[in-house]
């Protein structure tokens, strides 16, 4: 493939987001010839395959979130169960030196009649007490013992069943990162396939479709007057806008690259608010607020399956990590059908005053362009 094409191969996966979105009736193309798909076809089926590679992204997160989880989990089952049996050797020794103590220091006769024949019946006194106590000593050892043995054992269990998880959840890893690869292939192979034109067409055609669905957006009036951030929102916000220009990279959460989540998970975590590390997680568990609530920090959701999110900037735009093959970068909010928005730190409390971060320069320039790439990253199911 010539240099020429490439770049418009690459320019042309800007073409996933307009087929969900409001077109302008002078963006539509023209009938295509017989036996030739039309651009928005084209669209439509690219769009498709975006979302299906953006979901098994979303499903390998959280898998590999669950991993992690399961993995400290495990970690924590071995070095109690390690202890265990530290604690339960001690015991059986401490038990079996109480025993020998007490068989030395008893005799067949018993207390009453070695008191009468007794020199010193105050040692005898004494010396029956000793064995008491040896003898209620031993009882606690072996009441320990016997509760040692049987938190060992639970703990053994416990310990198999969270490697049998572990290793369960390392398998459907694979899967997942297998998914997001044929997904992945499957975007390549389209793209592959289309002609100069054909790409061309295909990037003209969602940049005009995402131009008038943020029109039509904006006019709608769902967004009030911009609010300040809360502290913690603007830091959230300044780490998103320092991350301007990175690569997306999937499954990926910084510092060198990101995905969506991992983008807007790291920029909250910087700001001291961790939150879940999938789109679809961060739906479901932050507070939900109106559109037209928004203020800078917050998050905004695409798509019904909750498969893609951003960080909102204020003034209508988002910081986000669109896809494979682009780069961190600013963009209108209506780039991708809205599901809903959510909000972090719903008890902060806004600033007073609130000055925007500057924008680098190129921050809005052409970023959505770019193939996904296969090279998926090594995955370990250790």
């Amino acid at each position: 493939m010539s240099g020429r094409v490439l770049r418009l191969v690459c320019t042309a996966a800007v073409a996933a987001q307009a087929a969900l979105t409001p077109v302008a009736a002078t963006a539509v193309p023209q009938p295509p010839p017989d036996g030739q798909r039309s651009v928005a076809d084209l669209l439509t089926d690219l769009q498709r395959l975006y979302r299906q590679a953006e979901q098994a992204t979303e499903t390998y997160n959280a898998t590999a979130e669950e991993l992690r989880k399961q993995r400290a989990e495990a970690g924590r089952l071995d070095a109690a169960l390690a202890r265990a049996r530290l604690a339960l050797h001690d015991s059986r020794g401490a038990a079996g030196r109480l025993a020998r103590l007490q068989y030395q220091a008893s005799t067949n006769i018993s207390p009453y009649v070695r008191l009468l024949l007794a020199r010193d019946p105050q040692h005898a006194l004494d010396e029956g007490h000793l064995i008491g106590q040896l003898a209620r000593q031993r009882a606690e050892t072996v009441w320990r013992l016997t509760g040692g043995e049987k938190k060992a054992d639970d703990l053994a269990r416990r310990a198999r069943r969270a490697l049998d998880v572990r290793l369960a959840l390392a398998r459907r890893q694979q899967q997942a990162r297998d998914d997001v690869q044929a997904r992945l292939h499957d975007v390549e192979k389209l793209l592959a396939s289309l002609s100069a034109e054909q790409l061309a067409a295909l990037a003209a055609f969602e940049k005009s479709g995402i131009a008038e669905a943020q029109r039509r957006f904006l006019a709608s009036g769902t967004l009030s007057d911009d609010r300040p951030p809360t502290a913690e929102g603007e830091r959230a916000v300044r780490y998103a806008v320092g991350q301007l220009g990175k690569p997306y990279q999937w499954g990926a959460a910084g510092p060198g690259a990101y995905d969506c989540s991992g983008l807007t998970a790291q920029a909250w975590g910087h700001a001291g608010t961790p939150i879940p590390r999938t789109s679809q997680e961060q739906w479901a568990r932050l507070r939900r607020i109106p559109l037209a609530d928004l203020r800078p920090g917050d998050l905004v959701v695409y798509f019904p399956e909750a498969t893609h999110v951003a960080l909102y900037l204020g003034d209508g735009m988002v910081v986000q990590a669109p896809r494979p093959g682009a780069k961190v970068k600013v963009s209108p909010l209506a780039a991708n059908p809205v599901l809903g928005a959510v909000r972090p730190d719903p008890g902060g409390k806004p600033l007073r005053r609130y000055t925007p971060p500057k924008l680098p320069e190129g921050a809005l320039d052409g970023p959505d362009e770019g193939l996904y790439a296969a090279d998926a990253p090594a995955t370990s199911a250790r």
